[in-house]
């Protein structure tokens, strides 16, 4: 089900009630683009240790921004069956009197995003506004301040038109008169019409204003103590409350989300998170640690799919799968025979169409994806642990049992640690040795040219050590099996283990000084002399 703009404030109600009541929450996201090509060392490497993978994350969610977010509500309707709400939400910054927000289009997302049947139209234009608690704490000392400006280039036509049209009138107006500002151009968004109000009442203290939906305002000549009356009034819509739930807009869903606990299912979910924390509560902050810290106290319990399938895939036969759809066919395929006492998965008749066909990379469907291979995983578990009575009357909270080891492990792309634990310490994984390439006779090499000589037999992450050396990190045994096999009689490129004694820049630096020192040392002893005796 898609939801826009105009239809978040209805939903959310039903929103509300269906998160109180889920057994998990699926979750996935669309952005304006992923990896920052600023600075150039942004990509993901297995150099990269969990705090520095950190930091090239942070610096991408600053840049970009949320284009869609999927949320699959999961209820658990009896011990084996679950029925599954999941919603499009087109999210789009506010921009709420001064509030503006700049973000970056990678234009290889953008077209991968337009291949997959991506509708811009509803992202620009029925975007649902969000801000987080910074921009809140400003928006609110506005409001307190009474000073109101208005900052897109959009709602100020809007409102310099609404301000002429009322200027002429109110000159001739007698006290108690209306009249209704019609045909306001663009106002798509509640925020405009807030923007026209709140600038009409600053300018004119002797008008007062009514929204009556469909783009138009009603505008009335009253005196200032009637005014006085009418702003004291529960009914008046631009109440400070008012005014923030509704610049608010998908945050608040997000803190009905928080405040509910429940466990929260993604897919390689890092840079998920990582917008949530920015974009719906506080900017992301500087410290590693701080945001794990922050991150958990919103998320008590966290799911990564690819963190439980990884694992799982090395106990069955299955075929190798490179994405979150092909995980998902394979579980439902003849590879992993249908057991009776599987869980049974239903999407609400307002999902209906995910059954019918898939819809990769539409941020509801993946999401709906994320919880169904975790149901099916942790089936997958619980068969292999447990007799077929547990099985037949499995529920949620046995499933959490048997995927007690995965819980809050946040798989890693490509890095120094395979992922990043919520709860705890992050725990150091098994990589293979990493190797060294000592280059000879081949001036001015660096690391692309030795990743493109390279690539052919396999894919290497390369970081020079010296002027003539380079070291080598693979995730597969094979590949470093492959390069030392092949390259053992390279003429220009000699490829060893590294070894830290022996190829540190650092460690080498110490033993020439500690050579020299002990070289003077001696020189010193034997020019000298031992004293002589006294007769």
């Amino acid at each position: 089900m898609d939801v826009g703009a105009a239809d978040f404030a209805r939903c959310l109600p039903s929103l509300r009630d269906r998160v109180r009541r889920a057994a998990f929450l699926g979750l996935d996201m669309e952005f304006t683009g992923l990896h920052s090509v600023f600075p150039q060392n942004n990509q993901p490497s297995l150099f990269d240790s969990p705090a520095e993978r950190y930091q090239k994350v942070r610096q991408s969610v600053q840049r970009f921004t949320i284009t869609q977010l999927g949320l699959a509500i999961f209820s658990e309707e009896n011990s084996n069956k679950y029925v599954v709400h999941s919603y499009n939400f087109f999210l789009f910054p506010s921009t709420l009197g001064v509030m503006d927000a700049e973000f970056t289009l990678s234009a290889s997302s953008i077209q991968f995003l337009s291949h997959y049947g991506f509708d811009y139209n509803k992202f620009l234009k029925d975007g649902i506004p969000y801000m987080n608690e910074l921009q809140e704490k400003i928006l609110s000392q506005r409001l307190l301040q009474g000073s109101w400006e208005v900052c897109s280039a959009l709602n100020m036509n809007v409102v310099k038109k609404a301000i002429d049209e009322v200027t002429c009138w109110i000159a001739a107006a007698k006290e108690g008169d209306s009249m209704i500002l019609q045909d306001l151009s663009g106002m798509k968004q509640d925020s405009q019409m807030l923007d026209v109000q709140l600038v009409l009442r600053q300018a004119l203290p002797n008008v007062w204003t009514e929204p009556l939906g469909d783009n138009e305002v009603m505008v009335k000549k009253v005196s200032p103590q009637h005014r006085c009356l009418l702003e004291s009034s529960s009914h008046d819509s631009c109440q400070k409350e008012l005014i923030l739930t509704s610049a608010r807009g998908f945050t608040n869903l997000f803190q009905i989300i928080v405040k509910a606990k429940k466990p929260l299912v993604g897919h390689n979910m890092l840079m998920d998170l990582c917008h949530l924390h920015d974009k719906f509560y506080n900017p992301l902050p500087e410290s590693y640690e701080e945001f794990k810290k922050n991150i958990h106290h919103l998320f008590p319990v966290l799911i990564d799919t690819k963190t439980v399938t990884k694992s799982i895939w090395k106990n069955y036969q299955f075929p190798r799968v490179s994405n979150l759809l092909e995980v998902y066919e394979v579980l439902c395929s003849d590879l992993n025979p249908m057991d009776p006492s599987c869980p049974v998965i239903a999407l609400a008749s307002d999902s209906v169409r995910y059954a019918e066909k898939a819809a990769p990379h539409e941020a509801a469907y993946d999401a709906f994806l994320c919880g169904s291979v975790l149901l099916k995983s942790a089936h997958l578990l619980l068969c292999s642990l447990t007799d077929d009575a547990a099985k037949a009357n499995s529920s949620f909270s046995q499933y959490l049992t048997m995927l007690a080891e995965y819980l809050n492990k946040v798989n890693v792309i490509r890095g120094g640690v395979s992922s990043i634990n919520f709860s705890g310490e992050d725990a150091s994984c098994r990589y293979p040795p990493p190797l060294v390439v000592r280059v000879r006779g081949w001036p001015r090499l660096d690391e692309r040219q030795i990743y493109q000589e390279l690539q052919p037999l396999c894919r290497f992450d390369i970081r020079r050590l010296s002027e003539n050396q380079f070291i080598l990190l693979s995730n597969r045994f094979k590949h470093v099996i492959r390069v030392l096999r092949d390259y053992k009689n390279h003429p220009k490129l000699q490829i060893s283990v590294y070894r830290h004694w022996r190829h540190s820049p650092h460690v080498n630096c110490l033993l020439k000084v500690s050579g020299i020192v002990a070289l003077w040392s001696l020189l010193a002893f034997v020019l000298g002399g031992s004293p002589s005796r006294s007769p």
